[in-house]
């Protein structure tokens, strides 16, 4: 059986709500303060990740400073970092002699 016009035109007289529960809506502010909060953490650690990101490349210039003021008095950088002994290179033609 078909359908006739009437049938097919309803009208909801129920009225549509216009705001959600105030529990509905406090645990949405909740989630929202959360994302809003992480975001600001990730903010402030990528802050210092730069920080400390630049803090390293001045150390290593550092470090390059000091490796050519040994070059220029040991002829080498080559230093063992444990107990300061210096590697220096093999001269050809000679063997490894320990003293």
């Amino acid at each position: 059986m078909a359908k006739t016009k009437k049938e097919k035109e309803l009208v909801d007289l129920k009225p549509k709500t216009e705001k959600v529960t105030e529990p509905q809506l406090q645990k949405i502010q909740g989630i929202v303060n959360r994302i809003n909060n992480f975001q600001m953490n990730i903010g402030q650690l990528e802050a210092r990740k730069h920080q400390i990101l630049h803090m390293m490349s001045t150390t290593n210039d550092e470090l390059a400073v000091l490796q050519e003021e040994l070059k220029g008095e040991y002829g080498t950088d080559d230093i063992n970092i444990m107990d300061g002994t210096i590697n220096y290179p093999k001269e050809d033609g000679e063997a490894d002699k320990k003293d």
